[in-house]
């Protein structure tokens, strides 16, 4: 019930986002990527990406928001925005609620891939005496702001598993931690990359609190079993049996031969989306530890590759940037792999063309 009210309510911003259009936008095209809070793993990957832009002489503005929700509206509606990061449940949730409703179908339409990232794990930090995520039942969980992905990730973990906390509470994880550690909740939920800076600065207890195991086999089942290894956090030396979502960079379907603010954003898009790929080195050395986790071809069912990403990552293209340095190509062996698993097709001839681009240039 909780979830369906809340999709109701995204659906009728997205439908007033779609009224809206892009006649608000300015014809600068200034590059922005919606984000989460500025402890979470989405805040730090948005300012690796802002650091690659920066090689183009430009800024990408990373935007603090409440999370997945509210990146994939401001996709449509937030002046200068062109990115934003959103979980992959939230995308399979709302394809399926478009499926039902077509003012959200139309909403939604212009709504693109440019890059599937890493998986982020639930972490579920609680009191030590809850042992593990089926003993949530009766007890009192912080579960997220309303926008955020971790608000439907955590409602649909709920649901699913047929727990009924005696009280659930709409707090962010920031929030939610300090009132942890005062007692007035027992748990609160937090979908995020590991290693998440809320969890890594060392204060937190581990004789009172811990992360909670899910080994509940709906769950497993419905989302990627993963495993928070030992040593992740300071108060956690054991590794943890967690699940996880996928974070997806998102975009629009812009024109590349539109308005000059089309024009613009369409270029933005294709700059980034070629550093990123000539740049995916240095990322995964210097930049979130989740970089070295990523994976390009993992691209979510029934969601197309933007046209501008497709050209940017394009071999051939000429990028806008003052000062784009490519890295060198990959190891012989990682270019070696590549034509066999281009040959697997998705039936969307966007996304098979962005794989086919990624494999010859990084490897499968």
């Amino acid at each position: 019930m909780r979830v369906t009210m809340l999709l109701q309510r995204l659906a009728l911003g997205l439908c007033a986002a779609s009224a809206l259009g892009f006649a608000a936008h300015a014809q600068d095209a200034d590059l922005s990527i919606m984000t989460g809070p500025p402890t979470g793993t989405y805040h730090q990957v948005g300012q690796d990406l802002n650091g690659l832009m920066q090689q183009c002489g430009r800024d990408l503005e990373v935007v603090e928001s409440k999370g997945s929700l509210e990146n994939l509206l401001a996709i449509r509606q937030r002046r200068n925005t062109q990115f934003g990061i959103v979980q992959s449940d939230v995308l399979e949730y709302m394809q399926t609620f478009a499926g039902n409703d077509r003012d959200v179908a139309r909403a939604i339409a212009g709504v693109r891939v440019a890059f599937p990232l890493y998986d982020e794990e639930v972490h579920v930090l609680a009191r030590r005496d809850i042992a593990a995520f089926d003993d949530l039942g009766g007890k009192r969980v912080a579960i997220g702001t309303e926008n955020s992905g971790t608000y439907l990730t955590a409602s649909l973990m709920l649901s699913l598993a047929g727990i009924e906390p005696a009280e659930v509470r709409p707090i962010s994880p920031d929030d939610a931690l300090p009132l942890l550690e005062a007692g007035e909740i027992d748990a609160f939920f937090h979908v995020a990359g590991a290693p998440a800076e809320l969890y890594a600065e060392g204060a937190i207890d581990g004789d009172a609190f811990h992360l909670l195991p899910i080994r509940n086999q709906t769950l497993r089942a419905a989302y990627t079993p993963a495993t928070l290894a030992g040593g992740t956090y300071p108060f956690q030396p054991e590794p943890v049996e967690v699940v996880a979502v996928k974070a997806v960079l998102m975009t629009y379907e812009f024109d590349a031969r539109g308005n000059l603010y089309q024009q613009g954003a369409c270029r933005g898009v294709s700059d980034l989306s070629s550093l990123i790929l000539s740049n995916l080195g240095t990322l995964r050395s210097e930049g979130h530890p989740k970089w070295q986790s990523v994976d390009f071809t993992d691209v979510p069912p029934g969601w197309e590759i933007a046209a501008c990403v497709n050209r940017g990552i394009d071999p051939g293209y000429q990028s806008s940037c003052a000062a784009a340095t490519p890295e060198a190509g990959p190891a012989p062996e990682a270019a070696a792999q590549p034509e066999a698993e281009a040959e697997v097709l998705s039936g969307s001839p966007a996304t098979d063309a962005f794989r086919r681009s990624i494999c010859a240039r990084i490897g499968c």
